[in-house]
């Protein structure tokens, strides 16, 4: 446990020293932030501000995991599935930056590379012991689904949630602080299952997100770009892949999931009547435009996570 306490504490001050210099470095190169026309015409003063700050966190989670738990299969495989997620949003950040668009890898490439990405996940667990097919329920009981069932649920399931983190990032402070509250289950979780490698990777993502909110709350010194929000969604991916609790991820991601059906509803709807059913989606958006304050919407995008992820405490108390 201490390890674990250990990890977060060396994860935030790594993310604490490096992100003036970061910062800094991203200035100089130029690589702000593209902000749409099309969107709140409050965001436009935000443009140039450094994107692709994921660097920072990811880089104190990997500084941490290597020091404290550097023996673990597990926690290496969550840290490497998080890198390559990570890796993906690179790609597409340093794309904007350099063509000074906000258009980076076209929506089919990005997909193509997570779903692959994906696969090789769902094959590599779906042949370990300690990991395998079993899936946990929420209502009760555990389903050992099939293997070629199990693979396409892993990349499904890793796609969906790195997505809906994506889709979330777009108000200083939100993203960041919503995936850091939605950790705390799997905290206890781990805990409570004696998973302690696990748990200093845990840990050390969250003592990083920690860190990177001192730059990130409003007014953001640095946004997280893809990088970072495709390796959230992915660390809250893999964190349900390694514990068989993937469908819980419905509830401890709840805010996430709202946002997510708020883009689709949006979509779905104008197709068909013209109309929107909200002023703009994400849903976030729709109350900057009802006039809404920026901080006033991520505290209580907060509080929601923290409902949420109360509730996932309560569920995993019931079965660990």
């Amino acid at each position: 446990m201490n390890s674990s306490i250990y990890a977060g504490l060396i994860a935030f001050i790594t993310v604490l020293i490096l992100g003036p210099k970061l910062i800094d470095a991203l200035h100089k190169l130029k690589y702000g932030q593209t902000i749409r026309t099309d969107g709140p015409k409050t965001h436009l003063k935000k443009t140039g501000v450094p994107t692709m700050g994921g660097l920072l966190f990811l880089t104190g989670t990997t500084v941490a995991t290597v020091l404290f738990a550097y023996r673990s299969d597990e926690a290496l495989i969550a840290l490497a599935i998080v890198l390559g997620y990570g890796f993906i949003g690179f790609l597409d950040d340093f794309i904007i930056v350099k063509k000074k668009r906000n258009l980076g890898l076209k929506a089919r490439q990005k997909l193509f590379f997570q779903i692959v990405l994906g696969v090789l996940i769902g094959l590599w667990a779906a042949q370990k012991p300690h990991i395998g097919t079993l899936i946990y329920l929420p209502w009760g009981g555990a389903w050992q689904m099939p293997v070629w069932l199990f693979v396409p649920f892993v990349s499904l399931v890793l796609v969906a949630v790195s997505n809906a983190v994506n889709i979330t990032d777009g108000l200083d402070g939100l993203a960041a602080g919503t995936t850091a509250i939605a950790l705390i289950p799997y905290i206890v979780l781990l805990y409570r299952s004696g998973r302690l490698d696990l748990l200093t990777f845990t840990t050390a993502l969250l003592g990083a997100l920690a860190g990177f909110l001192w730059f990130n709350a409003y007014p953001a010194q640095i946004f997280m770009g893809d990088t970072g929000s495709l390796a959230l969604g992915a660390a809250l991916g893999a964190l349900a892949i390694l514990t068989g609790t993937e469908l819980f991820l419905v509830v401890i991601g709840g805010l996430f999931v709202i946002e997510t059906l708020s883009v689709i509803i949006q979509v779905l709807h104008f197709k068909r009547t013209k109309k929107r059913v909200f002023r703009m989606a994400p849903i976030h958006h729709h109350f900057e435009l009802l006039g809404w304050p920026e901080t006033k919407i991520v505290i209580r995008f907060w509080m929601i996570a923290l409902f949420f992820a109360g509730v996932g405490v309560a569920l995993f108390l019931r079965f660990w």
